[in-house]
C-alpha cells in the first residue's frame, strides 16, 4: 500500500526546492526541520509531497481542531486511496473532575461526547494497528493517555463464515469488547440479536455487520447499513478479506480479563497504603471519601470491566511503574514500524510557534489539578500517571519532525541554529495584504462601511476582537438591520462635512507603503490614518451581511461548516477571537479588520498580528485594517515584515512575469452530514454549574416565576457560582451571573 497523491497541480514557485530539501534531510536522519512558508505558498501541498517521496506514516499535529480538521480535509483530498485519519478530542463540552479547597468545592468530571469524532479516533487507532499507509491528523490530545497498542491490537474479535461458534460466545466476546447490548436501535458500537442473527456496528465505522447463525455455526456476514439494514460493500476501513470479519474495541480503554484479578489486587494494596497514610497525618473524612470511591469503582470493574473514569488506574492495567510515561498516538505509529517493517515515523507540527508552546504546557496543568484531587481524598497517587506527556518525553517518542510556520517559535530557531527552509513564494502570484491604520473612535461604523462595501462586491471579511463577549455583542449588532441603516446615516452624514474640510487623499494613505521602521513607537500621526468610504453605499438598495461568530463554544465539527458556510456565501462576515489566525484558507476572504489592535499583549503580539493579516493573502484585492490609537512594538514589526514579504512576492511577479490570479479552490462535503438546516444558534446558551448534579441555564432563568424560597436558594447558588468563576480567572461568566443576580 504505497502513498499516492493525487492532485492537478505540480509544485511550483519555491515549492520544488523546499521539498527537495526537506526529503534529503530526513534522508540524512536529520532529526528536525523548520519549513517557514507564508500563508498561501502551498505548504500543506508541500507537505503532501514530501509524504509521498518518503513513503512513511504520518503524523500530522495541529493546535486546534478547527485548523486539524481543514488539514484532515485536504489530506484526504490528496490521499484519497490512503488511510487519512482524524484525531482530536472527542468532546463537545468537557468539566474535568477537579476540587477547590477555599469552597469546599468538588466538580465531578462532566463531558458531552461526539459519537462520530470518537468513531473517527477508533477508526485511527484501527488504521495504524492494520495497514502501513496512514496519515493521521491530530490535535495535542495526541499526547493524551491511550491504552497499550499491543493490548489493544490483541482485544480483536475475528469472524469467518462456515466457524462454529455458539451465539453466546458471540456475545460475550463482543461484551469483552466493550459493546453493549442493545434491544431496540442499534446504535454505533453496540449490538443486537433478532432471532438466530447478530447485528453489530463496529464503533470505528460507518457501517455494521449482520452475523447469520445456524445453529452453532456462522453461515453468513454480510457488511450492511446500519439504518436500513441493506446490504453494503466492504468498507474502505477493513483491508481483509470479505470471508474473515476483524472486530477492534468499541473504547480505547479495554481490560484483559486474565490481567483484572493482578491489577485489582494491586489498586487495593495502593488504597490500603494511601488510607493509613491519610489516617496518620490526621484526615479521616479524606480517608473515608477515597475508600468509598474506589471500592465502587472496583465494583464496577469487577461486573462490568469498565468504570467512568477508568482511565485513571490506567498504570495497573498497562503494566507500567510510577513515573513511566503513558501510552499514546505515538506508541501506536511506533506498533505499526514494528508491524509493517518500517524505521521512522514522520512528524509534521502545524503551526508549530502556537503548536509546541501547547504541547509543552499540557503535563504541569493536568498534575497540579490532580494532585488536589489526591490530598483530599478523592483519587489515588495512581492518578497521576494517567496524564499527557512532558515536552521531552513528547520529543523522545517522534522520529524525525518538521516543524511548519509563517512565524517559527524560540524553540524552532534553537533547534535548527536559524538554518530553515524557506517557502515565500506564492504560485498563485498573490501578494501580503495591503495594510491600513485607522482610529478606534469610531471604529464600529467605520468596520461596517467597510463590510457593507465588500458585501456589494460578493466578498466575505474577518473580523477579531479580543473576548467573546465583544464577539457575541459585535455579531448580534452587526445583524440588526435597524441599527445599522442609523449607523451608516450618521456616518455618511459626518463624512460628507470632513471631507469638506480635507482633503481625502491627504487622510486615506497605505501603510504598506510607509517606511514603517522611521515611524516612532506611541501615538500615530494623523497623516498615517485612513477613512472608509461610505459614499458608495445606497440605503435603498442596500443588502444587509449576514454575521456569525466563532470561538471555542462552537462545537468542533460546526467549526468547520461555519467556515463553508462563509465561503459558499451563507454568512457574509464570520466574527472571532483567536480562531482566526493560523492555517485558514479562505480564498475568497478579502478583508481581515483587527479592533483594538494596539492593546499589546498574546493576542494582539506581533506574531498574531501576522498570522491574522496573512488571512487576506489569499484574495486578489486583500487588505487588512488595523484599529489603532499608538503604534506598539508590535504593530511596528507585524507592520514592517507583511510589508516585506508583500514586496518580496511583488519583486518575484515582476521578475518571472507572473499576474496574480485567484484561487479556485473546491467546496468540500462536509465531514459529518448535518441533520439540521442550521446548526448555528444566535447565541450560545450559558450554563452555569449550581451543584454537583445541578446546573441551569442562565438566560432561562426567571426570578419572578420563583417562590420565595428558591429565589433565596437561587441566589445563594448564583453567588457562590459567581465567586467560583472569578477564582478561576472567568471573569466574563462572573459578570453574566452578576447581571442576573441584579435581577432578583
Amino acid at each position: 500500500m504505497k502513498f499516492k497523491l493525487h492532485s492537478p497541480y505540480q509544485p511550483t514557485g519555491d515549492q520544488p526546492q523546499a521539498i527537495k530539501q526537506i526529503v534529503e534531510s530526513l534522508d540524512r536522519d536529520q532529526d528536525t526541520q523548520v519549513l517557514l512558508g507564508v500563508t498561501g505558498s502551498g505548504k500543506t501541498f508541500t507537505m503532501a509531497n514530501v509524504i509521498e517521496q518518503v513513503q512513511r506514516p504520518t503524523l500530522v499535529i495541529a493546535h486546534n481542531k478547527t485548523l486539524a480538521a481543514q488539514l484532515y480535509q485536504e489530506f484526504r483530498d490528496f490521499f484519497p486511496n490512503n488511510a487519512v485519519s482524524y484525531f482530536v478530542s472527542y468532546y463537545d463540552y468537557y468539566q474535568p473532575e477537579a476540587y477547590i479547597p477555599q469552597t469546599d468545592t468538588y466538580i465531578e468530571k462532566e463531558a458531552t461526547i461526539n459519537e462520530e469524532i470518537d468513531k473517527l479516533r477508533l477508526a485511527a487507532t484501527t488504521n495504524l494497528i492494520t495497514r502501513p499507509d496512514v496519515i493521521i491528523v491530530a490535535s495535542v490530545s495526541c499526547i493524551y493517555s491511550l491504552s497499550s497498542p499491543v493490548e489493544y491490537g490483541r482485544f480483536i474479535f475475528e469472524l469467518v463464515e462456515g466457524e462454529v461458534i455458539s451465539l453466546d460466545s458471540i456475545m460475550n466476546s463482543l461484551t469483552n469488547l466493550q459493546y453493549e447490548r442493545s434491544t431496540t436501535d442499534l446504535k454505533r458500537g453496540t449490538f443486537r440479536v433478532r432471532g438466530e442473527n447478530i447485528q453489530v456496528w463496529p464503533a470505528y465505522m460507518d457501517e455494521a455487520l449482520r452475523i447469520e447463525m445456524t445453529g452453532d455455526k456462522v453461515s453468513k456476514v454480510t457488511w450492511i447499513d446500519a439504518l436500513s439494514g441493506t446490504p453494503q460493500k466492504l468498507s474502505s476501513f477493513d483491508p481483509h478479506h470479505p470471508q474473515r470479519f476483524v472486530i477492534f474495541p468499541a473504547k480505547h480503554y479495554v481490560v484483559d480479563p486474565t490481567a483484572q484479578k493482578t491489577a485489582l489486587a494491586e489498586i487495593r494494596a495502593d488504597l490500603a497504603t494511601q488510607l493509613k497514610k491519610l489516617v496518620n497525618s490526621g484526615h479521616p473524612l479524606e480517608a473515608l471519601r477515597l475508600k468509598q470511591k474506589v471500592t465502587y469503582d472496583l465494583e464496577m470493574i469487577e461486573q462490568f470491566g469498565f468504570v467512568g473514569g477508568i482511565e485513571n488506574y490506567s498504570k495497573y492495567f498497562d503494566g507500567r511503574q510510577i513515573g513511566q510515561p503513558p501510552f499514546t498516538l505515538l506508541d501506536y505509529f511506533k506498533y505499526n514500524n514494528k508491524q509493517f517493517g518500517g524505521s521512522k515515523f514522520l512528524t509534521f507540527i502545524d503551526e508549530s510557534h502556537m503548536t509546541i508552546p501547547q504541547i509543552g504546557g499540557m503535563f504541569k496543568g493536568d498534575e497540579s489539578r490532580k494532585k488536589t484531587l489526591i490530598e483530599y481524598g478523592f483519587r489515588l497517587p495512581s492518578a497521576l500517571e494517567n496524564r499527557p506527556l512532558k515536552f521531552d518525553e513528547f520529543i523522545e517518542r517522534i522520529d524525525q519532525v518538521v516543524a511548519v510556520s509563517a512565524t517559527p517559535g524560540e524553540w524552532e530557531r534553537q533547534e535548527t541554529k536559524g538554518q530553515m527552509v524557506e517557502q515565500l513564494v506564492r504560485p498563485t502570484g498573490l501578494v501580503d495584504p495591503v495594510i491600513y491604520l485607522r482610529s478606534t473612535q469610531h471604529q464600529i461604523e467605520d468596520l461596517v462601511v467597510e463590510i457593507i462595501n465588500r458585501k456589494q462586491l460578493g466578498q466575505r471579511c474577518l473580523v477579531t476582537t479580543l473576548t467573546k463577549k465583544m464577539a457575541e455583542a459585535l455579531t448580534d449588532y452587526l445583524n440588526d438591520a435597524k441599527k445599522i441603516k442609523k449607523l451608516i446615516q450618521s456616518f455618511q452624514a459626518r463624512q460628507k462635512l470632513r471631507i469638506n474640510q480635507i482633503d481625502p487623499d491627504k487622510v486615506i494613505q497605505e501603510v504598506s507603503h510607509l517606511n514603517v521602521d522611521k515611524l516612532p513607537i506611541g501615538q500615530i500621526p494623523d497623516s498615517h490614518l485612513s477613512t472608509a468610504d461610505a459614499s458608495l453605499i445606497d440605503l435603498k438598495k442596500l443588502t444587509l451581511p449576514k454575521v456569525a461568530y466563532l470561538h471555542s463554544d462552537i462545537v468542533t465539527l460546526e467549526r468547520s461548516q461555519i467556515l463553508q458556510d462563509l465561503r459558499q456565501g451563507k454568512y457574509d462576515v464570520l466574527v472571532g477571537i483567536n480562531l482566526l489566525r493560523e492555517g485558514l484558507d479562505l480564498p475568497e476572504v478579502s478583508l481581515v479588520a483587527v479592533l483594538d489592535a494596539d492593546k499589546e499583549g498574546f493576542l494582539r503580539s506581533e506574531t498574531a498580528l501576522v498570522q491574522t493579516m496573512g488571512r487576506a493573502a489569499r484574495h486578489l484585492a486583500g487588505e487588512a485594517i488595523l484599529y489603532a490609537d499608538k503604534l506598539t512594538k508590535s504593530l511596528k514589526s507585524a507592520i514592517s515584515e507583511t510589508s516585506r514579504r508583500r514586496q518580496y512576492q511583488l519583486q518575484y511577479n515582476q521578475k518571472h512575469s507572473i499576474t496574480p490570479r485567484s484561487i479556485n479552490k473546491p467546496f468540500r462535503k462536509e465531514m459529518v452530514a448535518r441533520s439540521l438546516d442550521d446548526l448555528h444558534p444566535a447565541s450560545s446558551p450559558v450554563m452555569v454549574k449550581l451543584s454537583p448534579r445541578d446546573s441551569i441555564q442562565l438566560d432561562k432563568l426567571d426570578p419572578n416565576s420563583l417562590t420565595p424560597m428558591d429565589k433565596k436558594k437561587a441566589i445563594t447558588q448564583l453567588k457562590r457560582a459567581m465567586e467560583q468563576a472569578a477564582l478561576e480567572l472567568d471573569f466574563e461568566l462572573a459578570a453574566q451571573i452578576r447581571d442576573v443576580l441584579q435581577t432578583f
